[in-house]
């Protein structure tokens, strides 16, 4: 219960007005019973300095002798129903009593007052020392307090004859002390629960506003900032909870702005081609966009499980996290037969502590493989320009430097001849390849009848046929639907597939070229059993200048460039070639065209 505010501020409220009502209570009744105590004692100094001025007996010097007179006097004078008087005389150095106003004066008259309980001796004593004595005594076996006062009275020669001794019933004192006391009891009491009413208001007026606050605050703490506070007051409260809702409707703009950032990035990262992650210091991946996940071939339970990552693909030095210069750069890495260019570099936290790396993999593969293909068939068309070049060279620096005789003459010039219809089927091929890249073929679109180009085409190789006697099976479906195309770009392509086919099968093989159509294509195939190429070159036998044996291809005089311009050719036609082989068993190279 004291846990909370109001009890706190209810409890300190009520201490303070608690001391404070002790406090007046203790300098109220202090003070008054002080004043009381010093009334009386004024009045019995008043009483008693009347009676020793105002009795003859008392100012004569032989009390002894007018003792009877003297306690005639003091019954005349009279003392109040609440005083006794005593008339002590020093008598041989024994204090006496000689007189008194006592009921039961002749009880104690000629007793000694030093042995008398209703007597203190001290004060005795110290009035016959010269000295006005006063005491407050309780009474013995009793509750009532009395005013004691002994008053020394002199002789006509100076010495102390005698005392005065009065001694007067503080009852009516205290009565009223304590009357006052249950009045202040009473107050303090009256003004405690009035403090408590009025300190229990005071602290709902400011807790309620403030309990308002922390509910609403817990629900924002819990997502819903859908909150708002009733403003009641311009004080200090009001002011909060006016600019709780100020926070709160800030706080909610901020978050949409987030939100809206948050979307944003996440769509951007989910979408972006790089794949993206992110890494702790611990070596744990803590985020992973889709593209990283499927190149590290990672799951969703990988991520909740913080999967530590070998992170030596970065770079060859470890990762450490003391060395900010380890935490950034770029590397070159090869993940599942992939080429990667991974860039990665550390994320700080709002302390600027380095929380961990992140990582970007842009996948190169293709500009890596165009690379390697570029710098091939830089090497390729340098070699295969360098050997007729050679060769012309040096036949042609020996007809210069020496002379021979017209057949040798005419043998070289032969070679010589040869290797620049070499050179100039391979620019040709170029030209050709480069043209079709750059968009600047016009390829004279008409309608074609295969039928009719097969067997133009086996015609024109019915020469080479023969000498290595191949046999040519023709599988040509009657009649087939014409295609759109560039005659002379088809018949280029038609004439190389077979030209291949006769080259790389060996003598007294078979030839077979079969044609039909669909109803949206027409499909060529033109099938050997000649040597075959082996799968792992399958995959790259379209490319440019690419041999499958290349010392044997050049002996055989192709460029490498026929199979790559006959796919562009294709291509530009809305077509498609495939090729299925064996090593030893032959090949067979699909040609699709679409129809009319």
């Amino acid at each position: 219960m004291f846990s909370s505010i109001k009890w706190k501020f209810v409890t300190v409220y009520f201490l303070l007005v608690f001391i404070a009502m002790v406090i007046i209570g203790i300098f109220i009744i202090g003070s008054l019973e002080d004043q009381q105590i010093e009334a009386v004692t004024e009045n019995m100094e008043q009483r008693i300095e009347t009676i020793i001025w105002g009795s003859t007996d008392l100012a004569s010097d032989d009390w002894i002798e007018n003792r009877e007179e003297i306690q005639n006097a003091i019954d005349e004078w009279g003392v109040g129903y609440n005083e006794t008087l005593y008339v002590i005389y020093n008598n041989e150095d024994v204090p006496t009593i000689i007189a008194s106003s006592s009921k039961h004066y002749e009880e104690i008259i000629g007793k000694n007052a030093l042995n008398q309980n209703y007597i203190d001796p001290t004060q005795v004593l110290a009035a016959f020392s010269g000295e006005k004595a006063e005491s407050i005594v309780k009474e013995v076996n009793g509750e009532n307090r009395y005013k004691h006062i002994a008053y020394p009275v002199y002789s006509s020669v100076g010495k102390i004859k005698g005392i005065l001794y009065m001694t007067s019933n503080l009852e009516n004192v205290y009565n009223t002390v304590d009357d006052s006391k249950t009045i202040l009891t009473s107050a303090t009491a009256l003004a405690l629960l009035i403090t408590i009413f009025l300190g229990f208001l005071i602290a709902s007026s400011i807790t309620e506003p403030i309990r308002d606050v922390t509910k609403k605050a817990e629900k924002m703490a819990m997502g819903d900032f859908n909150q708002h506070v009733d403003v009641k007051s311009d004080d200090e409260i009001g002011q909060l909870a006016s600019m709780f809702n100020y926070l709160t409707l800030k706080l909610k703009e901020t978050i949409q702005d987030m939100d809206l950032e948050r979307s944003k990035l996440n769509t951007i990262f989910n979408y972006m081609a790089e794949g993206v992650i992110a890494i702790d210091t611990k070596g744990c991946i803590i985020h992973a966009n889709p593209i990283a996940m499927e190149i590290l071939e990672l799951k969703e339970e990988d991520l909740k499980e913080d999967k530590s990552i070998d992170l030596r693909f970065l770079n060859d030095k470890k990762i450490d996290y003391n060395d900010i210069s380890t935490l950034e750069g770029t590397e070159i890495s090869v993940i599942n037969s992939q080429v990667f260019k991974v860039k990665y570099a550390p994320y700080k936290d709002e302390r600027n502590i380095i929380g961990g790396i992140i990582v970007v993999f842009q996948d190169i593969t293709q500009e890596h493989k165009l690379d390697n293909m570029r710098k091939e068939f830089v090497a390729n068309v340098s070699h295969e320009l360098k050997t007729p070049i050679t060769t012309i060279k040096s036949y042609t620096e020996t007809l210069m430097e020496n002379e021979v005789d017209k057949e040798l003459y005419l043998r070289f010039l032969s070679v010589i001849n040869s290797e620049s219809d070499r050179m100039a089927r391979l620019v040709r091929d170029l030209l050709q390849l480069s043209n079709i890249d750059y968009k600047k073929t016009t390829w004279k679109k008409t309608e074609i009848s295969i039928n009719e180009m097969i067997e133009d085409i086996i015609q024109k190789l019915d020469l080479v046929i023969k000498e290595k006697e191949h046999k040519v099976k023709l599988n040509i479906k009657k009649n087939l639907p014409p295609i759109f195309a560039d005659k002379d770009g088809i018949e280029q392509v038609i004439l190389n597939i077979i030209s291949n086919a006769i080259k790389y099968t060996e003598n007294q093989g078979i030839i077979e070229v079969s044609a039909y159509n669909t109803e949206k294509e027409l499909i060529l195939k033109v099938k050997d059993n000649g040597i075959g190429i082996p799968e792992n070159d399958q995959e790259r036998i379209f490319e440019r200048f690419y041999r499958v044996e290349k010392g044997r291809s050049r002996e055989m005089g192709g460029t490498g460039l026929g199979l790559s311009i006959a796919k562009e050719i294709v291509e530009a036609h809305d077509g498609s070639i495939s090729l299925e082989s064996a090593p030893g068993v032959g090949t067979e190279v699909t040609l699709k065209f679409p129809l009319v």
